[in-house]
């Protein structure tokens, strides 16, 4: 189907809800795709964190087309192997000690809010149902999710919201500590706020987080959704930080491309959820954690080396270039700030020459498949330091 036709349909039968860029993605293998109409992209986008093995690995299509021939899917009233396996090895891989499955971050987070929400129930009765987010902070578009994100901008329309939620600045350890009280039952955080413009957390802030949540039997809840899976350059983003969160959601790039969502149990909480507590008709889906599988075992220590020292070569290049202004993130998680020009104007100019980007709030964010090249990376960056000097 050519561009047209597709833009047509789309803007005809799918819901406005998004403010698409003019392109139409029709093929991809790594970090290039090409277009409905035959142009060329380089992705340093991976579908917003997703494609952590960029477009159709080898490996991750073979596993997940062999498992959708042998059974794409059954009720988790019964076993299956794939996800009892992907579960193994997110516990050995983090010490955890036992994982929900679902089938977005979103969907993780609002499980990670009802299993802090019934431990403290369990322990502590009635009221103690409270969680603390960040401000700027970003936990997904369902209800209890929307509500935990400390944004007002997303606190509109949709009223009512769910209760029981209670925003204190990031990096601020003694709005955190004054906040937190009798109906507090969990602090919920990401490493790196990433819709919030790619600000990470300090340590000692993070640090002081977690002695407060062990000491006041508050669970610590880590949102891994965006920063996961190797993201930025160690399995998971709080492993940089030195803790032992008590939840940790974890979905994008989990799944190498197919919907997944995940809730890991810290031994505290490993047993909140009983029969009947919670559930989700896909969550485990065999061909979705076949491709979960390719994930977990390619991203070994060396790997991880490798996203470090991408992001080391990116980070110093983009520091020469002309009118960037500050960058933050970690590993393949980068954010820019510039000026001159908006970040939407250079994303437009990217996106005309061949380079697929991503903005949050005023930055830049740079997302790319955790394989991209050192060649892709060049050809990339001198499309963006043109958008950026231009």
């Amino acid at each position: 189907m050519d561009k047209a036709k597709l833009q047509e349909l789309d803007n005809q039968y799918i819901a406005h809800v998004y403010s698409r860029e003019d392109v139409a993605v029709a093929t991809g293998k790594g970090a290039v795709c090409h277009s409905a109409d035959g142009k060329r992209y380089i992705d340093f986008s991976s579908g917003i964190g997703v494609n952590s093995l960029g477009f159709c690995d080898p490996e991750w299509t073979r596993a997940v087309s062999r498992q959708a021939g042998v059974l794409q899917h059954t009720s988790n009233l019964y076993y299956t192997e794939p996800c009892a396996l992907l579960a193994e090895k997110l516990v050995a891989r983090t010490g955890l000690k036992k994982v929900f499955f679902g089938n977005s971050g979103a969907e993780a987070n609002e499980g990670a809010i009802k299993a802090a929400r019934k431990y403290s129930f369990d322990k502590y009765g009635a009221g103690r149902h409270e969680i603390i987010t960040l401000l700027n902070s970003f936990h997904g578009r369902t209800m209890a999710a929307l509500s935990a994100t400390g944004q007002e901008d997303f606190h509109e329309f949709f009223h009512p919201f769910s209760e029981g939620f209670k925003y204190v600045a990031a990096n601020e350890t003694d709005a955190l500590l004054n906040a937190a009280g009798d109906k507090t039952c969990a602090l919920m955080i990401e490493m790196i706020q990433g819709e919030g413009g790619v600000v990470p957390l300090t340590r000692d802030f993070v640090r002081a987080a977690a002695k407060m949540c062990a000491e006041r039997d508050i669970l610590l809840i880590v949102d891994e959704v965006q920063t996961g899976a190797g993201r930025t350059g160690k399995f998971f983003a709080y492993e940089h930080f030195g803790v032992n969160p008590d939840l940790v959601t974890a979905a994008k790039g989990l799944g190498g491309g197919l919907p997944i969502g995940a809730v890991l149990f810290g031994e505290k909480c490993e047993n909140a959820f009983g029969a009947g507590d919670h559930g989700s008709t896909f969550g485990g889906n065999p061909v979705v954690c076949a491709g979960g599988l390719v994930v977990m075992d390619r991203i070994d220590e060396a790997f991880l080396r490798g996203v470090r020292e991408k992001s080391e070569y990116m980070t110093g290049r983009l520091k020469l270039m002309k009118n960037v202004v500050r960058i933050s993130g970690m590993g393949l998680m980068l954010g820019i700030e510039i000026e001159g020009k908006t970040a939407h104007e250079a994303l437009r100019y990217c996106v005309e020459n061949g380079l697929l980007i991503l903005s949050a709030k005023d930055k830049i964010r740079l997302l790319p498949p955790l394989v991209i090249s050192r060649e892709e990376i060049d050809e990339g960056l001198e499309i963006l330091e043109q958008a950026i000097a231009g």
